[in-house]
């Protein structure tokens, strides 16, 4: 029987062995492999695992280890899907197409449960089509995103954002750092902004994507005018949209929310990322796409 597992430190917390084990039903064997040593996780993947979930520190390491790339994962330069094929180790990123059904959901509520049903595991592929089309729906103007914050997880949402047909704007607390990904992919013209323009940035952004493991300074600065953005004409839709990476310590407090929802804005959790995440990186993994219903139930019990 086929094996998976996550690779990290430290994962002992992790929700994805719940999440795998309720998506499909106790079907598939799913273990933490978890050590500072990412060439012995590594070793333990390639003797007894079919495919690996990766998350920190090691998603640039493991991107460095495989064979083969999917497009996305190479504009990305980290990974964290590793999946055994007859052509050799295969690197993905889910956090880039959890990031495509994040964004897509938040605008169009039920379009992923319906594209779910409707087209199974390539669904990701038709949200990511469907909402590009849509986009002239839901703005009278090519909206813009702000990436705060520009490791594994913002170089997957800078790509996502651009994919989906925003301009997209780069910052991180040290500027060289977005200023080389600004260069290495020049095809998505990336702005590069400074960190102490970060309110400006925000009032300015139609979606912001935080992935920063801490709060800046700056955002007790933030006013709920910050939030109510602009010109909605077609579709109802959030004044804009906010989604975070941390769902374990995140950076959005309750005080700032409350500004958040006085704005007219939306705020997406990064529980909300992960699950879609998972979605799309369990079914490439295994081949079969996951119960959503039952993996919601692992990340909002109350909502039974």
């Amino acid at each position: 029987m086929n094996k998976f597992g996550l690779i990290g430190d430290p994962i002992a917390t992790s929700l994805s062995p719940a999440l795998f084990k309720a998506g499909y039903d106790g079907k598939y064997t799913y273990d933490l492999i978890e050590g500072s040593d990412f060439g012995a996780s590594f070793k333990t993947f390639e003797d007894r695992y079919k495919g690996v979930n990766v998350t920190a520190p090691f998603k640039e390491k493991a991107f460095s280890r495989a064979d083969a790339y999917t497009s996305y994962c190479r504009k990305i330069g980290a990974t964290n899907l590793l999946i055994k094929t007859p052509d050799g180790i295969l690197a993905d990123n889910s956090d880039f197409t959890g990031i495509i059904l994040s964004i897509a959901e938040a605008y169009v509520p039920g379009l992923v449960r319906q594209f779910c049903t409707k087209y199974g595991d390539t669904m990701h592929i038709k949200v990511h089509q469907y909402f590009r089309q849509a986009l002239p729906m839901l703005f009278s103007r090519k909206p813009q995103a702000l990436i705060v914050g520009c490791g594994g997880a913002g170089r997957a949402a800078a790509v996502a954002a651009a994919e989906l047909g925003f301009d997209t704007a780069l910052m991180n607390r040290t500027q060289e750092k977005a200023q080389k990904i600004a260069d290495e992919m020049p095809e998505y013209n990336f702005i590069v902004d400074q960190m102490p323009d970060f309110r400006a940035a925000v009032r300015e952004c139609d979606l912001i994507i935080y992935t920063l493991p801490m709060k800046i300074d700056d955002m007790g600065l933030l006013t709920a005018e910050d939030f109510e953005g602009e010109d909605r004409y077609t579709w109802s839709r959030p004044g804009k949209v906010i989604l975070e990476a941390n769902y374990k310590t995140p950076a959005f407090s309750w005080d700032i929310l409350a500004k958040v929802n006085a704005g007219g804005a939306q705020y997406v959790p990064g529980l909300k990322w992960l699950l879609y995440q998972a979605l799309t990186g369990y079914s490439h993994l295994t081949g079969h796409l996951p119960s959503l219903d039952a993996m919601e139930k692992v990340i909002a019990p109350d909502e039974r």
